[in-house]
């Protein structure tokens, strides 16, 4: 189950043109919700990661700012703006791909969703697919490498 909606994940990643290839989906009772890639070159927002596009977008599906029963499936480890965010739209669960031992904060440099001094905690599943992730990133790090 993980699996399939990583790869719906991977999918959104590959449409991110210029930015970093992050995508996202956002899944309820088995039915997809949101889907968004990073877009922050494309729209010059530094927010607009593509766990905060899909959250927004669940949001106003749903019509609640709250996205309890949901789960977050993204390739690329939360930073800690999306893994706060993540815990202010209490979300059940994130699934991820990749690591990411820069930025991550669902796990490599602090595991901030799991925090105990929090009134919510968001359930986290890491490494899922993450060879895939994780090649979608360096191809894009290397072309652009190349392209200097």
């Amino acid at each position: 189950m993980h699996e399939y909606w990583m790869k719906k994940a991977i999918d959104q990643a590959s449409l991110s043109g210029e930015d970093v290839p992050v995508g996202a989906v956002l899944v309820k009772d088995g039915r997809l919700i949101a889907s968004a890639y990073n877009c922050r070159e494309r729209d010059n927002m530094p927010f607009a990661h593509a766990e905060i596009l899909a959250m927004n977008q669940a949001s106003r599906e749903l019509g609640n700012r709250r996205l309890n029963g949901c789960t977050l499936y993204v390739t690329l480890e939360p930073c800690p703006m999306c893994a706060g965010a993540m815990m202010m739209a209490c979300l059940d669960a994130c699934v991820f791909g990749a690591f990411d031992k820069d930025y991550g904060c669902c796990g490599s440099l602090y595991a901030l969703p799991l925090d105990e001094r929090f009134s919510h905690r968001v359930k986290l599943i890491g490494g899922v697919l993450e060879h895939e992730a994780k090649e979608q990133l360096i191809a894009f790090f290397n072309t652009r490498r190349e392209g200097r």
